[in-house]
Order: C-alpha cells, then sequence, then structure tokens
C-alpha cells in the first residue's frame, strides 16, 4: 500500500473457529446457550448468532482436526452478557465444564469455556461499568 492510500474498518464481520465435527459443534454451542443463524452442512459450516447484529460465530468444519485442550496462547473471543456469573450457573446446568469459575475484569466478571477442539469463548459483563456496556 502507497503511502497515500489506507483502509476504513467498518466493523466485525465474522469470528471463524475451526471445528473438527460441525454437528458435534453445534450441539455444544447449543447447549451454551448459542441460537444457529443457519446452518450449511455442504458448505462445511454453522453460523451462531451474537445478539442482534449480523455477524456471528461461524463454525468451519477443518478435516482431521481432533479433540484436542484449550491452547494456553490463543486468540479468545468474549461476548457481552447480562450477568457472567449467571451464565456460568446456566453453562453448569447444561454439561458444560467451565475452564475456571467466574473471575472479576475491569468492566465486571467473566467466565470462560472451551469446545472440543481447543477454541476458548468468554462471556463478560459490565456490572462494574455499566455506561460501557449495550444495556447502560
Amino acid at each position: 500500500m502507497s503511502d497515500d492510500e489506507s483502509y476504513e474498518l467498518l466493523g466485525f464481520d465474522n469470528v471463524l473457529l475451526p471445528v473438527g465435527h460441525l454437528g458435534e459443534a453445534v450441539g455444544f454451542y447449543e447447549r451454551a446457550g448459542f441460537a444457529v443463524g443457519f446452518r450449511l452442512d455442504e458448505a462445511g459450516i454453522a453460523l451462531l448468532r451474537a445478539g442482534g447484529e449480523t455477524p456471528g460465530i461461524l463454525l468451519r468444519l477443518e478435516e482431521g482436526l481432533g479433540h484436542r485442550p484449550p491452547p494456553w496462547h490463543s486468540a479468545r473471543v468474549w461476548l457481552e452478557v447480562p450477568d457472567a456469573r449467571a451464565a456460568a450457573r446456566v453453562l453448569r446446568a447444561a454439561g458444560i465444564t467451565l475452564l475456571d469459575e467466574p473471575f472479576p475484569v475491569a468492566t465486571g466478571w467473566t467466565v470462560e469455556i472451551a469446545d472440543p477442539w481447543g477454541n476458548v469463548i468468554g462471556l463478560t459483563d459490565y456490572t462494574k461499568r455499566p455506561e460501557l456496556g449495550r444495556r447502560p
């Protein structure tokens, strides 16, 4: 890109997560409370909704990707929820293993889970800083 060229970031399109089995992945995320926006088995993808936004979490089938433990040095996707500690109780009741107990962050609380392929999703709230959240 030359010095006079630039581009503008307009927002997120989708966050892609590699999975080894589309049906198992969709089942895991549905148990965790995610709504499926669409599923295209012939393309090896399924979109999980993230609130009312059009972009979401795109599960993408990667052939040969076996189950693996969550990596410690990997990107994490955090999504806003009204109450992360309440979300943790719902996840436990659905049989989803938490990576750790809910922990405090600067804005409130966060709980993290990992799918069978090691993709880490955090659910975080703004209970300490509601003016920064989507629902002040």
